[in-house]
């Protein structure tokens, strides 16, 4: 494995750039350097320290960049699976080390700006539970790449569902959107089970980073006010018959962001744009092969179109 700094801006972009390289490209060592440095098939940014009069007016708009990044640094995971990078490791100085699995696609030069997508693993994708098992048990991360073929993935691989993973789900998203070439109104976040309970305060805390939002077969464990203040759109999924939690969570989270936009003067129009209540049948799962709601849900829920489709064709305006 490899630490690098991460502190330079990417080469014709306005936000830091930092990349594991194409998908399924070659480990590197550690390197320091102050300008892009190729390694086999790989390019990312890296920097030394240095005194002032070698520092260039090019890099004054990398310097502000970097004053959010500057003490954190990254292990880069050294093995691929289906194009991710297994198990890199954000050293955030208030967050802790943050466990993650990064797709960059190839075509990523940091010169355009991609979509971010970012994916909260359900039961038995805990770290703890094994490295890499969060993407090896579910498809998500996978299936969004049919959807659009601009777009860093990310799958952080926590050790809880609760305020530890909230809070380093945002420390991370707000990394990558320092570290690479975003596109801020396509930035994309969902949850499974345990994952939606994490993604449901995330939302509670910090809606303004995403674009919208897709909760799988979970409940609400957060509050109204910010999502509704932000006007972040969220898809809520379940089983009629889920054998985890039921529908009745996601019921009640519905009702109450939207009595939340009623409160604040939206139209029903409006409202049905901003939150959705998908509540699937028996038969959507008997047709699927499935028997299993709960377990069965993220397998089926990451191949339907309707639902995905949904996600990825939301731009914040």
């Amino acid at each position: 494995m490899s630490l690098i700094g991460v502190l330079t801006a990417g080469a014709g972009c306005g936000s830091g750039s930092f990349g594991s390289g194409s998908a399924g490209a070659s480990e590197t060592g550690a390197v320091e350097s102050k300008a892009t440095g190729d390694v086999g098939s790989e390019k990312f940014p890296v920097t030394e320290e240095t005194d002032e009069n070698a520092q260039s007016a090019e890099t004054s708009e990398a310097s502000t960049l970097q004053s959010d990044v500057s003490e954190e640094r990254l292990t880069e995971g050294d093995s691929v699976y289906r194009g991710f990078r297994i198990d890199n490791v954000l050293h955030d100085q208030t967050e802790g080390d943050i466990h993650f699995h990064l797709y960059v696609p190839e075509s990523y030069d940091g010169t355009q700006s991609y979509a971010l997508f970012i994916t909260l693993l359900g039961y038995q994708g805990l770290y703890f539970q094994g490295v890499g098992e969060n993407i090896r048990t579910e498809e998500f991360a996978f299936e969004a790449q049919e959807y659009n073929n601009r777009m860093i993935i990310a799958a952080p691989q926590m050790n809880d569902w609760g305020e530890t993973s909230a809070d380093q789900t945002i420390a991370l998203t707000r990394w990558l959107l320092s570290a690479y070439n975003i596109d801020t109104s396509r930035v994309y976040i969902e949850g499974y089970s345990g994952g939606g309970e994490t993604l449901s305060r995330v939302l509670d805390k910090a809606p303004e980073l995403y674009t919208a939002a897709m909760m799988c077969s979970s409940q609400w464990d957060g509050g109204y006010d910010r999502i509704t203040e932000a006007r972040t759109p969220v898809y809520f999924a379940v089983g009629e018959a889920d054998e985890y939690y039921g529908p009745e969570p996601f019921r009640k989270a519905v009702q109450g962001i939207q009595e939340a936009y009623q409160e604040a003067g939206l139209s029903d129009e409006e409202i049905n744009s901003l939150v959705k209540l998908d509540v699937k049948p028996s038969s959507y799962f008997s047709q699927g092969g499935v028997t299993n709601q709960h377990g069965g849900g993220g397998a089926l829920f990451s191949h339907d179109k309707e639902m995905m489709s949904w996600l990825f064709s939301q731009v914040r305006g």
